[in-house]
């Protein structure tokens, strides 16, 4: 298994749900001078990855002041980070996040979550849940990562 940036962008939208595709495809022109891609590739199959933004990324534009808080004090934002179906329940999440905690030691991540079931990964994962958001009237959490100095 392998981490590595995502150049072929396409290739890793198409295995994201039609949802999530949805959600980044038509900004894409707009965020990928500003956003880079990671992945886990096994066996030339892209098994999971994700995007890291260094701006307010398409989904959180809702509360575009509140982002631009984190990426002023060095934040960046860590979204659509998705596991193939085949190899749910294997640990990949944490995987992928430990690839890229280990690339960039001292970087600091933030993110939202709306599915609050995903709390215990990310805390797991030793981010913190500092604050709730709401898009109308839907409850997105932040959390946060800061390496330990």
């Amino acid at each position: 298994m392998t981490f590595k940036t995502c150049n072929d962008y396409p290739e890793f939208f198409n295995i994201l749900p039609k949802d999530w595709q949805e959600g980044i495809l038509p900004f894409w022109q707009t965020y990928k001078m500003t956003t880079q891609g990671y992945l886990l590739v096994e066996k030339n199959q892209i098994i999971a990855g994700g995007l890291v933004f260094s701006k307010c990324p398409p989904d959180m534009l809702y509360a575009e002041s509140e982002a631009n808080l984190w990426f002023d004090t060095g934040y960046l934002y860590v979204g659509f980070i998705y596991v193939i179906e085949e190899r749910r329940q294997q640990n990949l999440g944490s995987v992928w996040l430990d690839h890229l905690k280990r690339m960039y030691p001292n970087q600091k991540y933030w993110l939202t979550i709306e599915d609050l079931k995903l709390d215990a990964f990310y805390i797991k994962n030793g981010f913190k849940r500092i604050k709730s958001l709401y898009n109308n009237g839907v409850e997105e959490v932040v959390y946060t990562f800061e390496p330990i100095q």
